[in-house]
């Protein structure tokens, strides 16, 4: 029986961030969209950014300036099933909410341009 993807870990600027089970992975790159004329179709590319979506938590002591950072920086997200996401010019797109009573939760959420992917 084949291994699905179950886990996925995230290093933003060298860093491990903990990751809640749920994160998700939108790769970019070349989109078609569609343009009509007449009874034709045909097709217009434009970039699509990557998105990625993680849910960490905010513990005692730890500094919430050392998580949220308006700069460029190297995203890896290394998933279970061997393939690793490299984006060297990733970047937080907002302030993360946080959540009382629930460990407070915080959800990052990166944009970033092309990716070099890897297989181990």
């Amino acid at each position: 029986m084949a291994q699905m993807l179950g886990i996925i870990d995230v290093t933003w600027r060298g860093k491990n961030v903990p990751v809640e089970k749920g994160a998700k992975l939108k790769l970019g790159g070349m989109k078609n969209n569609p343009v009509i004329v007449g009874r034709k179709v045909g097709r217009a590319q434009e970039f699509m950014a990557s998105e990625i979506t993680a849910t960490t938590h905010l513990e005692r002591g730890q500094s919430y300036s050392a998580i949220y950072d308006a700069g460029e920086g190297e995203l890896q997200v290394i998933c279970d099933t061997g393939q690793t996401f490299t984006f060297p010019d990733a970047f937080l797109i907002e302030h993360p909410e946080m959540t009382g009573g629930e460990g407070g939760k915080l959800e990052l959420k990166w944009n970033a341009g092309d990716y070099e992917e890897v297989l181990s």
